[in-house]
């Protein structure tokens, strides 16, 4: 179904360790530099020469998932739904500025629901849920189509939620999928302390 892909930021080819280089040379991997960072958006569309097929799933490393697998479980709705998925979590209202936001089309069941909208980073009274992005995607390949096009949004990022948005104003099929397992967030100094303290424990 698709190939796994990682980035870097502000680095290089000589900052890989030799035995990592070795498991890069197998393939089984892609690694791309990425000198600035300009958006998740920017750091995805730089991997376009590894995605060969029709879909592809990205997980972003400062979203940690531990007791459940969590791409494993979307891999199956994309198996089922033949569509693209994405990684939901319910989160504090308040905290909605920190998030891309889903707006729910309609619900297929107790885990499952089509998105209408996604919103990147809006205010407590513009977010239309609770419900946020986690950095989990099973990813059609045209939405590099998308990405070339885009100009940067909000903080002058180029949004991978804004490519996907405009997929979804194209009638593309994408479905949220509340996971089972337990979220770890290491985006904030707090979450990757307090990650480090729990992943220690298992």
């Amino acid at each position: 179904m698709c190939k796994c892909f990682f980035w870097g930021i502000r680095c290089n080819k000589n900052d890989i360790s030799k035995r990592h280089a070795k498991e890069l040379d197998k393939k089984l991997c892609g690694y791309q530099s990425v000198n600035k960072p300009l958006g998740t958006g920017d750091a995805v569309f730089k991997t376009k020469k590894f995605i060969k097929d029709k879909y592809f799933l990205m997980l972003l490393p400062d979203d940690l998932i531990i007791k459940k697998n969590c791409s494993k479980s979307m891999i199956a709705v994309h198996k089922k739904h033949k569509c693209s998925v994405m990684a939901s979590i319910k989160v504090n209202k308040k905290n909605v500025s920190r998030w891309g936001i889903y707006n729910i089309k309609n619900k297929i069941n107790n885990s499952d629901f089509t998105i209408k909208e996604v919103v990147e980073k809006p205010s407590t009274k513009r977010a239309p849920s609770n419900k946020a992005v986690i950095g989990r995607y099973i990813l059609p390949r045209t939405i590099f189509k998308k990405l070339i096009k885009l100009k940067p949004g909000k903080g002058g990022e180029i949004h991978i939620t804004d490519a996907i948005q405009s997929l979804i104003d194209d009638n593309e099929k994408f479905i949220g999928h509340d996971f089972r397992g337990k979220y770890l967030d290491c985006g904030t100094m707090n979450g990757y302390i307090n990650s480090s303290l729990e992943i220690s424990k298992i």
